[in-house]
């Protein structure tokens, strides 16, 4: 079996729509790289969306990929609701536009490179991939100056 980069995501937001952060930990060959960031204006939806974006834009080469996160916005969008999406330009099944739209699209593209394995965990049990993310989530907010 070949190599897999396990990563585990996480978005964070105080208020909806609030201040808010994303969180991002990528483990390979045991070593282990965090990425954070935050924007001082956004919502839940669109930190845990660009934690998956961020995550993988990261990786420097196409590569094997478990993707881990809590949120299932994130998971059902792209692994169920994205190429109908496409097919309608972009509309939801209500013939209204996209939510997050420029987010999905970009994470569309990010995943084109990698072969990825899409799994749900519940957050806040205790997964101490799942932990550390959101705690540097919440690093990115806290960081915002």
């Amino acid at each position: 079996m070949s190599d897999i980069v396990i990563i585990y995501t996480d978005g964070a937001c105080r208020g909806n729509p609030g201040p808010g952060g994303w969180g991002v930990l990528l483990t390979y060959k045991g070593n282990a790289k965090e990425l954070f960031g935050g924007e001082k204006t956004t919502t839940n939806n669109r930190m845990e969306l660009m934690a998956a974006i961020q995550a993988l834009e990261a990786l420097k080469k196409p590569c094997n990929v478990q993707l881990n996160s809590d949120s299932s916005y994130v998971l059902k969008g792209i692994t169920e609701w994205l190429p109908d999406w496409k097919k309608r330009n972009w509309q939801t099944a209500a013939k209204k536009p996209v939510k997050n739209d420029d987010l999905w699209r970009r994470l569309d593209a990010a995943k084109t490179l990698h072969t990825i394995e899409w799994k749900w965990i519940k957050g806040h049990s205790g997964d101490q991939g799942n932990e550390r993310a959101d705690a540097l989530a919440n690093f990115g907010i806290d960081s915002l100056p």
